[in-house]
């Protein structure tokens, strides 16, 4: 009996020793790529001339944040790119959340219908050509609006939210109609507060996508008005790619001057997403775990 104890704890140590070393590998990974970008983007056209991996700026530089910020017009894309994610977020989680609160309920006619529409939509779609003139029949394009209506709805975060209502003991929907509220105050009042480590995982997931997307705009959009941030500096680094390239008999600095604008880009627009996840982590962690798929 000893023994075995002793092989289990050695058993143990040696399984928490190989983890610690692949969290390490795995941290590394993920970390010095990360500092190379940005050291990177502060560092001068002669820096990056240079080549080869820099751990830290022999040559400190603004120039490539100056070149993306020399547009004036950069600051309305980061309106659009602020506006039509909070306002994207919260109405794409207060609509998933009326869904999946409806769903929830075993007594809702044609319930099983509804949910079978609703897988069917997470494998297949109409296509780029129907959605496009479906977006052109609703009048969405060149608006606003087609930033946040066609994003209303993903039946993925309904189930998340579905089987998190679940959760939700009887008693209090019980209670909440004993004391005579209807079904809009039992989910305003009751529901939406019990559910808020779910709805923040939903918010943080589609507040991503909706601050990286510029497809969107690719597709659907023209009037450079309403251009996100992301395809501004799509743009930016598109025009300054081709001065580059036009740059007759070209000197290194101009190209790396163009990696360094990339590089800026990169940082300017992944600096939102990080300086928000360590606010909604522990709402993240608990919504993943609380409402998570279980039939």
């Amino acid at each position: 009996m000893h023994q075995k104890a002793i092989k289990e704890d050695l058993d143990s140590r040696i399984f928490n020793a190989v983890n610690l070393v692949l969290l390490i590998l795995f941290t590394v990974i993920i970390v010095v790529p990360l500092w190379n970008v940005i050291i990177s983007s502060f560092s001068s056209g002669r820096a990056l001339a240079e080549g080869g991996f820099i751990f830290w700026s022999k040559e400190f530089s603004l120039e490539n944040y100056r070149a993306v910020f020399r547009d004036s017009s950069i600051w309305q894309s980061f309106f659009i790119s602020v506006t039509k994610t909070l306002l994207g977020v919260a109405t794409h989680v207060f609509f998933c959340a009326m869904v999946g609160y409806a769903l929830s309920k075993k007594y809702i006619r044609g319930r099983k219908l509804y949910v079978a529409m609703g897988v069917i939509t997470m494998f297949f779609s109409g296509g780029m050509i129907p959605t496009y003139l479906l977006i052109k029949s609703l009048g969405l394009l060149n608006t606003f609006w087609v930033y946040i209506i066609p994003a209303l709805f993903s039946y993925y975060d309904v189930v998340i939210l579905m089987n998190f209502f679940r959760n939700v003991p009887d008693s209090l929907d019980e209670s909440a109609k004993i004391d005579g509220a209807g079904d809009w105050r039992t989910f305003i009042s009751i529901f939406i507060p019990l559910s808020m480590p779910a709805m923040a995982t939903i918010a943080l997931f589609n507040g991503v996508n909706q601050w990286n997307d510029f497809m969107t705009t690719k597709l659907y959009i023209t009037d450079q008005a309403l251009y996100p941030l992301q395809m501004k500096l799509y743009e930016i680094i598109v025009q300054s790619q081709t001065q580059s390239m036009q740059n007759i008999g070209g000197s290194a600095v101009i190209e790396t001057t163009t990696k360094g604008v990339q590089l800026a880009t990169i940082v300017i627009t992944t600096l939102p997403i990080v300086v928000m996840y360590p606010l909604l982590q522990r709402y993240f962690i608990s919504g993943m775990t609380m409402g998570a798929v279980k039939e």
